[in-house]
């Protein structure tokens, strides 16, 4: 079992997969207190430090964690991406969008093995790249990187969402890795699953689907709580009128998509708006859902509408859509949660990645390399 750190934990989604492919989750640090309920009551071995990452010092997450610099461990970290992310508001100016620089801080401090870091894939194109370019420009210096834009559903999870991911080796154990290997290592995560239509080869599985994922939960109504025998958390729904009951309805029985509304139940700024058209749709059973995003419980918020129930997805079923297990509990409330969950890492998208990284750093400890 390997020492992992995880800032800018949030509610503990890349936690859950470091865990989940065997590592001790030694510290999270992060700001939001409503996360860090969730963080805390799903890790409650895990150290925590609640405060803004420009406050967190080495000597700090020492004496919380007996992990000491250049020692073999992985340090993660997922900065906050609002600011580089093609949905939603973006603003390369954002001053959140500066604190991946406490993260590079943190790593040339410390000096871990191993790097990871998950973020947008904005981050390395347009909006984003000067930034994107100057962490590349400071990592390389100690770190030898691979990074590339994957598709978590090609790594076990129900939902198309496209993620900028990163790993590092530092460069004196990377010469060594490669001295035993005698070939040049591969750093990022090799894919397990592919979409359906495009699998001729036994090497990879299906893409999960919506139906697969969440359709033998119970069914509840809009609006309400899963209250049955079975042990559920977090099967809550939001609320909706009867007039969007209806629009649901006859979305389902058509098309799928709110293009299929007559008239007089399309609303006023959908009418000459192409815009989000997803907003209002309804999950396809046979497809992975569509990207997850703070307002995943809202119809009015993308293609959120379950597949046969007149309602957006509930919190359980956006948790599963995101690879979290069942016993993993959100804390909060509706729209805490949603947020929680549209900001995580899917967990198995992280468990891919370390496997890869603890494979390596097996290695490295089996050799004695430092």
């Amino acid at each position: 079992m390997f020492n992992a750190i995880d800032l800018f934990c949030g509610a503990g989604g890349l936690s859950c997969g470091l865990q989940q492919a065997d590592s001790n989750i030694a510290l999270g640090v992060d700001i939001d207190k409503a996360a860090l309920t969730t963080y805390q009551n799903n890790f409650p071995s895990t150290q925590i430090i609640e405060d803004d990452i420009k406050n967190v010092t080495t000597e700090q997450i020492i004496k919380e964690t007996d992990i000491f610099p250049k020692s073999n461990f992985l340090l993660a970290g997922c900065p906050p991406c609002q600011g580089f992310s093609l949905l939603g508001k973006r603003n390369p100016k954002d001053e959140k969008n500066k604190l991946v620089f406490q993260y590079i801080r943190l790593i040339e401090e410390l000096q871990p093995t191993f790097i990871l870091m998950e973020n947008v894939p904005g981050m390395n194109r347009n909006i984003g790249k000067d930034i994107f370019l100057s962490v590349i420009k400071r990592l390389e210096k100690k770190y030898y990187l691979e990074y590339d834009i994957l598709n978590a559903a090609d790594y076990g999870v129900p939902q198309t969402r496209k993620r900028l991911v990163l790993h590092g080796v530092r460069k004196d154990i990377y010469v060594q890795l490669n001295a035993f290997f005698d070939k040049p290592i591969i750093l990022l995560p090799e894919q397990t699953h592919c979409e359906r239509s495009k699998n001729t080869s036994s090497k990879y599985q299906d893409w999960l689907t919506v139906g697969k994922t969440i359709m033998d939960l119970p069914p509840i109504c809009a609006g309400e709580s899963y209250t049955g025998p079975q042990k559920i958390f977090n099967h809550q729904a939001r609320n909706l009128s009867e007039l969007n009951k209806t629009r649901l309805s006859i979305i389902q029985n058509s098309t799928g998509s709110r293009n299929s509304l007559p008239n007089d139940y399309i609303l006023a700024c959908h009418k000459n708006n192409k815009v989000h058209s997803d907003t209002y749709g309804i999950m396809d059973l046979n497809k992975p859902a569509p990207t997850l995003t703070s307002g995943c419980t809202c119809i009015s918020k993308g293609r959120y509408g379950h597949p046969t129930q007149k309602r957006g997805i509930s919190l359980r079923e956006a948790t599963r859509l995101q690879s979290f297990p069942d016993d993993f509990i959100f804390y909060g409330n509706l729209s805490s949660i949603s947020l929680q969950i549209g900001n995580a890492v899917p967990p198995n998208l992280a468990k891919a990645s370390a496997k890869r990284i603890y494979f390596l750093m097996a290695i490295v400890d089996a050799l004695k390399i430092s």
